[in-house]
């Protein structure tokens, strides 16, 4: 665990930035008194999106892909 005092913190920060990351521990003090610590956030393993958990909970109209076509053609004809 290293200590430092605020102004290094601030004309350092991006290295202290990099050895928090690195999973070294900083604290920052003032006037000797410890009052902040810089640590890495724990990493966020997101687990894979089981697929079909909205199933039957909604429908799609009937010609949903050609809903509007007319329209849209329109406006990209026009460029608007």
């Amino acid at each position: 665990m290293q200590t430092v005092n605020i102004h290094e913190a601030k004309t350092q920060f991006s290295r202290f930035v990099d050895q928090a990351e690195a999973g070294e521990e900083i604290v920052i003090a003032r006037a000797g008194k410890p009052v902040a610590r810089l640590v890495a956030l724990a990493s966020v393993v997101s687990k894979p999106r089981k697929l079909g958990l909205g199933k039957k909970s909604f429908t799609f109209p009937e010609q949903f892909d050609r809903l509007n076509a007319g329209d849209i053609v329109e406006m990209f004809a026009s460029g608007k």
